[in-house]
């Protein structure tokens, strides 16, 4: 099953477009965790386990895992597996945010979705859509490019005007025109700029988009979602990773994240048509 058909299915059953970012900061664990043998694997068990029929993705950045060298990247492996195996219908996406030429690309695609199994992952557009092909040649995975990053400083390039558009209108515009030839794209669009995520959304029809920065970051969920949906209240891809499972660093985080899930779900559900 595509990435598309997984996330829309999934979307229904569990009525949720909330993506939960799984990382997992070993040094926010709660104490009681830290002494167990795979501490990151056993608090995401956990998370997972109390989630999994509120959600419609998983989202684990890469990064807090290679932080760990070889015993951080075992972690995330099991992290997966065990997805794969408990939970085969709910997608996973790999945030690693990849970019490089094409050779190099052949081999994230093979550890992104051969050897860790994602159903998508998030990519840099700078080096444009030949670099890309290792991914967007995968019609059944995801392809997710950032186009309008949450974090403060995302305007310095993205809003540089290009023949009169800033530049994430026009990365937005080539994903949707010429990059989705397998119908596999999405792209990323802040929650904290709800203004651009609504002109991305215009250009890109119901193609996926990820939304990060709600929650933490401080994303408003009413104008996320009014201007993230597509016409059919779809294909927004919510994700909150902090403000759900570091919502409590005490032997009660399962219920704590569990609630603030429930919690963002009933919020988004309420402005979604």
């Amino acid at each position: 099953m595509d990435f598309k058909t997984k996330l829309s299915n999934i979307t229904k059953k569990n009525n949720s477009l909330v993506c939960v970012g799984l990382d997992s900061d070993l040094n926010k664990l709660p104490p009681h965790l830290k002494s167990a043998k795979n501490p990151q694997f056993e608090f995401n068990k956990a998370i997972i386990d109390v989630t999994a029929d509120l959600v419609c993705a998983y989202k684990p950045n890469s990064a807090f895992y290679e932080a760990g060298g070889v015993e951080g990247i075992s972690k995330l492996k099991l992290t997966m597996d065990y997805l794969k195996e408990k939970y085969p219908d709910v997608p996973v996406i790999l945030d690693a945010k990849r970019a490089d030429i094409g050779n190099t690309n052949e081999g994230y695609a093979k550890f992104a979705y051969d050897y860790l199994r994602a159903d998508a992952i998030t990519v840099h557009p700078y080096l444009g859509k030949e670099a890309l092909k290792p991914f967007l040649d995968r019609a059944d995975k995801g392809v997710i490019v950032l186009c309008r990053t949450s974090n403060p400083g995302a305007g310095e390039l993205q809003d540089l005007q290009i023949d009169g558009k800033p530049l994430y209108q026009m990365i937005a515009q080539n994903v949707a025109e010429a990059w989705n030839y397998n119908g596999n794209c999405g792209l990323v669009v802040g929650a904290t700029y709800p203004i651009e995520l609504e002109i991305v959304r215009r250009i890109v029809g119901d193609m996926p988009i990820l939304i990060p920065g709600v929650g933490a970051q401080g994303g408003d969920v009413e104008k996320t979602v009014k201007a993230g949906v597509d016409k059919d209240g779809m294909n927004a891809i919510i994700n909150s990773s902090r403000g759900i499972i570091f919502a409590s660093s005490g032997p009660d985080f399962t219920e704590k994240a569990k609630e603030e899930t429930i919690k963002l779900r009933e919020e988004i559900n309420k402005f979604r048509r």
